[in-house]
């Protein structure tokens, strides 16, 4: 049977109505800040409160954190559009709609501050909204919008702009108009349960309610009207007063239903005579469920109340009662018997009250007047849960309870002291959900209880199911409940840490279900919080690598792998390697501790060493060019304990044009661990050849130091010295003189002069005289061409002092009066050359004459230079030079061709 609030009557209460406790009590809000005009109107849905002020500003509140205040004005200053009027907020507080006394309407989207006009609904006076039941979202989706005039119109308002040049408002259609022009004051549209395309629309008027139910339209994706043709195609049930006396009309809906047996909403609607009010039934599905809607509802009469000294200006609903505004006094009515129940005055009566709302989402109702907001609470909700307590219902009372103001205390210790640990869990979940997101330290102290009761209850069902499987004759039916209860607990755990994680504590819950021992548990709220950290440290502790892999591989922040590759590569080193592998975004550098301290401790073969297996991928496959990096792999090629040189050869000489490593660090580790030829490598590669053969004949690698003497081609000076060095040990080292030769021939570059002095004091000539007789004929047939030389030298030194003696008795005339043979100016106006030839030039003229086709500039001094060895050197006109530039026409392109002309 449903409680019935009126009839409940605990001991000790008195049936007086001056002697009950009051079921509501109305608090006056305080404000954070100063607001600087007059409310205008006032809307409140899902925890969001909408100041609209008479200056044309709108504060948008989030009581969730109410310090932060957006402060909205809008576009259009207040002379041109008017005053705001009224303002309709949908119940997810996502859209906003406001009116002003111009008829200029405005949209304002929830992640929005700047309002948007509405063109399609110009000069619509809006008296209310039905806002589409398929909310939330991000548009309106198809709204219907009851104008002053009468008019109902479908619009759709998308909610976040798109483009500058597009219309908010996607459609607007009148769909309906209420007979006699009157004014729409009330608009509900919702679903019938089960029927997608079935929709109920309820319309108010000052003496008039009206109900249809009918099918909409829809045209596939398009966006269009889907109530064209809803209200001409079903007619309404109506319910006339004829009653237009007061000036106050208003549709008011109760929140959602919390009895899951009757979850249909109430309505109430505010009329001349009274509020008529009733519940919107579901069923039936058709046209008849307006009748059935009015035929149980009623009307509560003004008169009703005799000590009313004002009319009823606004109406909002509960769960169990109506609340009605007169004036400054607010008053609840009991929906069952229409008894009154509270009433208190809020203000002085010269106060202005603006009216009533009601948060459907939250269940919150609120009073404003025109500089202060109250909140009315609810008090019928502790009686409710008192009732079940006292019934043994102490689940049903936890749920009541977590929505009522009963003290908490109280209600904890009541579950408590019953040894009820699944009420107590569903009133903390309930009461968690009522406190506000500010109260930081009760929602953790609360969240944290939670898990405790969490884990309590968990190990007492495990005990309860191991008792029961320790007796043989144990009810199978029993144990099945207890694994099913389990099971419900569980999985309440994981809804519960899912949806409040960020209430919880981390150390605190760590500590908590580790205290009870709970793994599983433990697990999903560190995977839950994304604190993979914990879950690898909590694997590895327990030594289980697998598993600790199998989370290190599922995650992405770098870190991870810095931390935890050291204790993986010195368990599981090959699956680590694997893993790190697959990481494009690691700093191969940082994972360097990891690998050396494996290194370490391994004695594996270098072809199975995991470290160097990585290291070769980095460099290899990922180009990595970061000295650390090579500098770890050579530490690791030279401080294996096999001595094979192999690989680490291998790598120096595959990196020795663009080496990466730091090759005083790769020398040192060599010569400490005795790698002689990647010395001789390192050194060579350094260009200091003369260590490099010194090293290998140190070690008796000859044919090694051989090989290095061989390497600086370019420097046969270097070379002959590097084989020297060689010829030095080889001779020294050799049984016989003739093979030390044998050998010593692989260079050119060394004579057998240059082997006497590394011979020994007493040793055999005829072991290199074929050496000693080649030698002394290259130097015969080197004696006889020196001597061919200097026989020609002094020939031709014979000939040039002739030619200088020539020289000194050589000379020209000329003639007083002579002229240049190019210009025909008198040659000893300028310098001049003489050719010996009988023809005398100006230098100038040979200048111009020679430079033709030279660029000027800076070669000019050159050409100038070059030009005065060719001049005194012959004839330009009638010598070689003559001859070569016989190609080169007379008249050039740049000459006036009329000069040639006879």
């Amino acid at each position: 049977m449903a409680f019935d609030p009126v009839a409940f009557n605990p001991a000790g209460f008195s049936t007086d109505f001056a002697e009950l406790s009051p079921v509501f009590h109305v608090e006056q809000v305080q404000l954070q800040f100063q607001v600087a005009a007059d409310f205008a109107a006032v809307q409140v849905a899902n925890n969001v409160i909408i100041l609209a002020l008479v200056s044309g500003r709108i504060l948008r509140i989030d009581l969730a954190n109410p310090q932060d205040v957006d402060d909205i004005d809008l576009p259009k200053k207040s002379t041109e559009v008017g005053t705001i009027q009224k303002v309709f907020l949908d119940p997810t507080a996502s859209h906003l709609i406001i009116s002003t006394t111009h008829g200029e309407n405005f949209y304002l989207h929830s992640r929005s501050t700047k309002p948007r006009h509405l063109s399609r609904l110009k000069s619509v006076h809006i008296e209310c909204v039905a806002w589409s039941p398929a909310l939330p979202s991000t548009s309106t989706r198809e709204i219907l919008v009851g104008a002053q005039d009468g008019s109902v119109y479908e619009t759709y308002i998308e909610g976040v702009e798109e483009s500058f040049m597009r219309r908010e408002e996607k459609y607007s259609k009148l769909v309906y108009k209420t007979p006699e022009g009157q004014s729409v004051t009330g608009l509900w549209v919702d679903m019938l349960p089960g029927k997608p395309d079935l929709r109920r629309v309820i319309l108010t008027t000052p003496s008039a309610i009206m109900h249809w139910v009918g099918r909409i339209q829809r045209y596939g994706h398009d966006i269009a009207s889907i109530f064209a043709k809803f209200f001409d195609s079903e007619g309404p049930n109506i319910q006339d007063f004829r009653d237009n006396s007061s000036p106050y009309s208003m549709l008011s809906i109760s929140p959602d239903s919390t009895d899951e047996e009757d979850p249909a909403r109430v309505f109430a609607w505010l009329t001349g005579p009274g509020v008529y009010h009733g519940k919107l039934l579901l069923q039936p599905a058709n046209s008849e469920l307006g009748a059935h809607v009015f035929s149980t509802s009623k009307l509560f009469s003004k008169a009703a109340i005799p000590t009313m000294k004002s009319p009823i200006t606004s109406v909002a609903l509960t769960e169990y009662h109506v609340i009605i505004l007169c004036g400054t006094d607010i008053y609840a009515i009991n929906r069952l018997d229409d008894s009154v129940v509270f009433q208190e005055a809020i203000v002085d009566p010269d106060t202005r009250v603006l009216g009533l709302c009601s948060d459907v989402k939250k269940s919150t109702f609120w009073v404003f007047t025109t500089t202060e907001i109250f909140e009315v609470k609810d008090q019928v909700a502790v009686a409710h849960g008192d009732y079940h307590v006292a019934n043994g219902k102490y689940v049903e009372a936890a749920e009541v309870y977590g929505k009522s103001s009963k003290n908490f205390e109280e209600v904890a210790l009541t579950f408590l002291e019953n040894g009820e640990p699944d009420a107590l869990r569903t009133y903390l979940l309930a009461k968690l959900v009522t406190l506000k997101p500010s109260s930081l330290m009760q929602r953790v102290m609360v969240a944290s209880w939670l898990v405790e009761v969490f884990m309590s209850r968990l190990n007492s069902l495990e005990d309860d199911l191991s008792t029961i499987t320790s007796h043989a004759h144990a009810s199978e039916t029993s144990s099945d409940q207890i694994k099913a209860r389990l099971s419900k607990v569980k999985e309440d755990y994981q809804q519960f840490v899912s949806k409040y994680k960020g209430d919880l504590d981390r150390k605190t819950t760590y500590e908590i279900i580790s205290s009870h021992g709970r793994q599983y548990e433990l697990l999903f709220y560190a995977n839950t919080i994304n604190d993979y950290s914990y879950v690898l440290a909590y694997w590895v502790q327990r030594e289980k690598w697998l598993e600790a892999l199998n989370v290190l591989k599922r995650q992405t922040d770098p870190e991870m792998f810095y931390k935890y590759s050291s204790v993986l590569m010195a368990n599981v080193p090959m699956e680590t390697v694997d893993i790190l592998m697959r990481q494009s975004n690691l700093k191969p550098r940082n994972l360097i501790p990891a690998l050396l301290n494996y290194n370490k401790f391994t004695r594996v073969p270098l072809n199975q060493n995991q470290a160097v297996r990585y290291l070769l991928y980095v460099i290899h496959q990922l180009g990595s060019e970061d000295a650390a990096v090579h500098n770890t792999l050579i530490s690791i090629y030279a401080s294996h304990p096999s001595q094979d040189e192999q690989q680490l050869l291998q790598y120096l000489e595959a990196h020795t044009g663009n080496s990466q490593y730091d090759s005083d660090f790769a020398l040192r580790l060599c010569i400490q661990h005795g790698h002689v030829q990647s010395c001789v490598h390192i050194y060579s590669s350094m260009g200091q050849f003369s260590d490099a053969v010194e090293l290998a004949l140190k070690h008796g690698n000859v044919e090694l130091a051989s090989i290095v003497a061989d390497r600086p081609e370019d420097d046969p000076a270097l070379r002959k010295k590097l084989w020297l060095s060689v010829a030095k040990k080889v001779i020294s080292q050799a049984e016989s003189i003739k093979n030390a030769i044998e050998f010593l021939r692989r260079c050119e570059l060394l004579k057998i002069e240059d082997l006497i002095p590394f011979f020994p004091d007493f040793v055999v000539i005829d072991d290199f005289k074929e050496e000693i007789c080649t030698a002394l004929e290259d130097y015969s047939h080197n004696i006889d061409q020196l001597k061919k030389e200097m026989d020609e030298s002094a020939v031709t030194a014979e000939h040039i002092r002739k030619d200088i003696a020539s020289l000194d008795r050589r000379y020209a005339i000329v003639e007083p009066g002579e002229r240049c043979y190019i210009c025909q100016y008198p040659l000893l106006s300028r310098q001049f050359f003489h050719s010996g030839v009988g023809k005398s030039r100006r230098i100038e003229d040979l200048q111009n004459h020679i430079q033709q086709g030279l660029v000027a500039g800076k070669k000019r001094e050159k050409a100038v230079e070059d030009l005065d060895n060719l001049i005194a050197s012959e004839c330009i006109l009638c010598s070689e030079f003559a001859i070569k530039r016989i190609d080169e026409p007379f008249v050039l392109p740049s000459d006036d061709v009329a000069e040639w002309s006879v």
